[in-house]
């Protein structure tokens, strides 16, 4: 496999993808998956390569994040089962129809919650509210799905609603990135059932990048101030919503 620019190129993508995921707990799928379809990339096949990328990244990511003490493990158990079933699930719809006409949906419901955090992290006091097992199974089982049809989403809804919600931002990302490594394996394994991957040196070359950013990632992730930490997560979904939503429109 001969490699040149463009194989550079996916490593830079990758690594600024990862660094921003693994420190704001989202963006990866969406941030690559929008460069793929960028260049032409099938909807199916980009959420498939960025997947297959993501399956080692968010191994390192969730390693890195778990030596750092940024893992609840209560948490972590009450995400990963039904993260699984729902990334299961969205990468079969997604080889079956067009996961496009979702999007405007999601991107205004992560609206509302980027309003949230934000308005959360300039109040003078921020309580964390529990939120119970069964509402918990719901959010990872809807952000497996939309993950999977949407190329990314499980950072931005799970990690955004947990955190609208009063959670420790901190180990709220570092226990969704270490859960995602799971959903994103039961995706990928979906996918090789209904399609052929064929864009592997692409795949290397954002498994390179993420790899590479990930212990730096979780790194930032710990060191930043919870409240600052919040508001670049709040900024960031609403950003993220507004782009998504215009996109959709103007299509």
């Amino acid at each position: 496999m001969e490699l040149g620019f463009n194989f550079f190129m996916y490593v830079l993508v990758g690594f600024a993808a990862q660094l921003i995921d693994g420190a704001l707990g989202m963006a990866y799928g969406v941030s690559c998956t929008s460069f793929l379809l960028s260049i032409g990339i099938p909807t199916a096949q980009a959420s498939a390569s960025v997947h297959s990328a993501e399956v080692v990244t968010t191994l390192f990511s969730g390693i890195s994040h778990y030596k750092l003490g940024n893992v609840d493990k209560k948490l972590f158990f009450s995400l990963v089962l039904p993260g699984v079933l729902g990334g299961i699930t969205g990468a079969y719809l997604l080889t079956h129809i067009h996961g496009a006409m979702l999007k405007p949906f999601v991107s205004a419901y992560l609206l509302v919650m980027g309003i949230r955090i934000l308005v959360k992290a300039f109040r003078k006091t921020n309580t964390e509210k529990p939120i119970h097992e069964n509402p918990l199974r719901l959010l990872g089982l809807l952000g497996g799905i939309f993950d999977a049809i949407g190329g990314g989403g499980w950072g931005p809804i799970v990690t955004s609603t947990l955190v609208a919600n009063g959670s420790e931002a901190r180990k709220t990302i570092g226990t969704v990135n270490a859960a995602e490594f799971f959903v994103t394996l039961a995706q990928v394994i979906t996918f090789s059932v209904f399609i052929t991957i064929s864009t592997w040196k692409l795949i290397l070359g954002l498994m390179l990048g993420g790899v590479i950013a990930s212990p730096l990632a979780a790194s930032i992730c710990k060191k930043i101030d919870p409240k600052r930490l919040m508001i670049v997560v709040g900024t960031f979904i609403i950003l993220l919503s507004i782009r998504t939503i215009t996109l959709s429109i103007s299509f």
